[in-house]
């Protein structure tokens, strides 16, 4: 045989040769595997506890979008005006009559509170339906409206919980 083919043999050459690797190959991944289970059954090698997989499994950062909401139907007139009518009713945004501004006010005022309470409920205009937000119960947005007009020259009476 020439040189260049002794380069391309194999070192197994037999079938005994083969069975004799693949026999030690098995002992030795066994081992490994049983070593490792000693390592671990023994308490040298901590296994982790599921509240410490659950921190190592954390995740880096965590967004909260807010506190909790109140039950429905439980917020204030003052908590509801600021969370969803302030924004246009101080402001005098996309047309929205200014809280206090008896003048924009006072063709409003004769629909009444129901007629009020209504277009706060449904939308009008510009004003979404429900101040923009769909969470908010109608009884929420009659005190709201109670106290909108009230501070503009109406005196109406706060509607009471149901």
């Amino acid at each position: 045989m020439s040189d260049n083919s002794q380069e391309h043999e194999s070192f197994i050459k037999t079938p005994g040769q083969l069975i004799a690797v693949v026999v030690a190959a098995f002992v030795v991944f066994i081992g490994i595997a049983a070593i490792a289970s000693q390592l671990v059954t023994s308490g040298r090698i901590n296994a982790p506890t599921p509240e410490g997989s659950a921190k190592l499994i954390a995740p880096v950062a965590k967004v909260e979008l807010g506190a909790p909401e109140a039950p429905k139907g439980s917020r204030t007139a003052e908590a509801v005006y600021t969370a969803a009518c302030a924004a246009c009713h101080d402001s005098g945004a996309a047309g929205a009559p200014k809280v206090g501004d008896k003048g924009a006010w006072s063709a409003r005022l004769g629909q009444g509170l129901e007629g009020l309470v209504k277009n706060a409920i449904n939308g009008k205009g510009a004003m979404p339906a429900r101040g923009g937000n769909p969470d908010l119960a109608d009884i929420e947005i009659a005190r709201a409206v109670v106290l909108m007009a009230n501070k503009s020259g109406a005196s109406f009476k706060e509607p009471a919980a149901q």
